[in-house]
């Protein structure tokens, strides 16, 4: 989410490429997240977390607790993080590095879980296309030169669906070639300010501090250029930021909307053969680990090591299955993720990724009731694209295939943001009030990275390993629950805000509709850890009267 205050930001800046910078008028506001606020208390601290830290220094305190196996199905997880040592699962049935099957899972050397999307050769893909794309192209070669016309019936409904699919993608794919454009001017803007900036002081830096001691001597393209500058440094923006943005537009154009394109082949299964499971590596890290680490960290950091963030669970084996690339994930890679994880052990998945497309929806379908068939807690990031998920899909959904069931072990999480100056819900959250089932903090969630770093992330992919981590925490200390009073206790305990009047989340930033924040979700709540600890603990005191 980031980036899309930045790019609002570019667009606002661009009467620079002409006339210099004005003032901007538009008002950002800052919000100052304390430290650690996702696991704070509302009443305590004056933020809207989950309270974890009340319940271990109230409740949980001197009690005992049991491993629980959390996988986090993602991009990848850097299991050598000093805040996740003690807190990686390893596979105690297979010895390492001895390119032997030892526990004869399928999976050779799966020591602390496994790679979908990469090689027996030790290869990763890391950037993929969207379904969108993959979708367009495969219909495409069909449909792409027939005439519509002369089509037999029962290909006419698929046609028209490769139409709509066409408009979809056409208009995807311009309106970024328009914002690289457009970037590109901006850039341009930004490096020329930079430089002129650095030559009128001595430092290599330019801060607030530094600019303002630039003496223009009434030129007023230097002070222009100054304002310019100053903008930027005002809502954070630097040579970081900037080339991450540059790298994100670059990303749209060369691969997720680029139809020539394809990178499967590297992984080297049978791709049309669903059944298949025994492919990939077990590079559980891969070329980018950076939203799975800060996914696992959220869950599961360290809390005794007096080091990095707290994670919410103090007794959790983290799983580490790589199957989500930069760009869209694929359901065969999705439905062997979920079936592993089942497998080995885990007693909950982290689903923290999404897409508006599942062309094999069915074995995605298929692995989440074998879940469900074990008992295994399946907690969904609900997307971020400030949408209504009622109407508007974002998969994998708790709804079947069929339309006449769903799971019964399946949350749908949206984000919540901390209180602070009237926020309450992410504004680029998705919602529904028959779909989503709850809110959790995930605005600003400091968390591990790799290489030992630490960063903030926004999205429902931090909210949904808050959700997860509050599951955890009731496994470990109350085993003796099973998953469906777990999810339960989660949905009952949650804090409700049913007439609270909230910003309804959308990507225009001027829009500021308000709407009950019980009518974005199943419950109208936000999930709390200690008051879920709380109903655990009731329930075991009543069931043993």
């Amino acid at each position: 989410m980031r980036s899309i205050l930045i790019s609002f930001i570019f667009l606002s800046l661009l009467s620079f490429n002409n006339s210099m910078a004005q003032d901007n008028d538009s008002t950002i506001i800052d919000i100052q997240y304390p430290d650690n606020w996702f696991n704070l208390d509302p009443e305590e601290d004056s933020v809207l977390g989950i309270s974890t830290e009340k319940a271990y220094r109230t409740i949980l305190k001197n009690k005992s607790s049991k491993n629980v196996v959390v996988a986090v199905i993602d991009s990848g997880i850097d299991i050598e993080h000093e805040d996740l040592q003690g807190s990686i699962w390893v596979n105690d049935d297979e010895i390492a590095d001895n390119g032997i099957d030892d526990d004869n899972n399928g999976y050779i050397d799966d020591i602390h879980g496994w790679n979908f999307i990469g090689n027996a050769d030790g290869e990763n893909i890391e950037s993929d296309s969207y379904e969108l794309t993959r979708e367009y192209v495969r219909l495409g070669i069909f449909f792409g030169n027939k005439d519509s016309l002369k089509l037999r019936r029962k290909n006419k409904e698929k046609y028209k669906y490769y139409k709509e699919l066409e408009k979809q993608f056409m208009k995807q794919k311009t309106k970024f070639e328009e914002e690289y454009a457009q970037f590109s001017n901006f850039y341009k803007n930004y490096k020329f300010a930079k430089e002129i900036l650095l030559n009128f002081t001595s430092s290599d830096t330019l801060t607030i501090e530094v600019i303002n001691k630039i003496d223009t001597n009434s030129n007023e393209q230097l002070a222009q250029i100054i304002n310019f500058y100053k903008n930027l440094l005002e809502h954070n923006i630097n040579d970081k930021e900037v080339t991450n943005w540059q790298e994100h537009l670059e990303k749209q154009l060369n691969f997720a909307y680029n139809v020539d394109f394809d990178p499967r082949g590297l992984v080297g299964d049978n791709y049309e053969d669903l059944n298949e499971k025994y492919y990939g590596n077990n590079n559980v890290e891969g070329p980018d680990a950076s939203h799975g680490t800060h996914v696992a960290g959220i869950i599961a950091a360290n809390r005794n090591n007096k080091i990095g963030i707290q994670g919410i669970g103090d007794n959790v084996s983290i799983m580490s299955i790589r199957a989500v690339p930069d760009g869209d994930e694929r359901d065969k890679d999705i439905a062997n993720a979920i079936y592993y994880a089942v497998d080995n052990g885990a007693k909950i998945i982290n689903m923290s990724f999404g897409k508006s497309f599942s062309p094999q929806k069915e074995a995605v379908d298929n692995a989440v009731k074998y879940a469900e068939e074990k008992g295994v807690l399946l907690i969904h990031a609900a997307g971020n694209s400030s949408k209504d998920i009622d109407v508007k899909d974002n998969f994998p959904t708790k709804k079947f295939l069929d339309e006449k069931s769903v799971s019964q072990l399946w949350i749908e999480v949206g984000a919540s943001n901390s209180g602070i100056n009237n926020a309450f819900v992410g504004s680029f959250s998705n919602y529904g009030s028959e779909t989503v089932n709850i809110f959790a903090p995930g605005c600003q969630i400091t968390s591990t990275t790799p290489d030992d770093n630490y960063e903030a992330f926004d999205g429902t992919s931090m909210a949904s390993p808050v959700t997860a981590g509050v599951a955890a925490l009731l496994m470990s200390y109350y085993p003796q629950l099973n998953s469906i009073q777990i999810k339960d206790i989660l949905l009952k305990s949650s804090k409700k805000y049913e007439n609270l009047e909230v910003i309804k989340p959308s990507k225009n930033a001027e829009k500021q509709e308000k709407v009950l924040f019980s009518e974005l979700s199943i419950s109208g709540a936000i999930i709390n850890a200690y008051e879920a600890v709380k109903m655990a603990e009731s329930m075991l005191i009543d069931s043993n009267k």
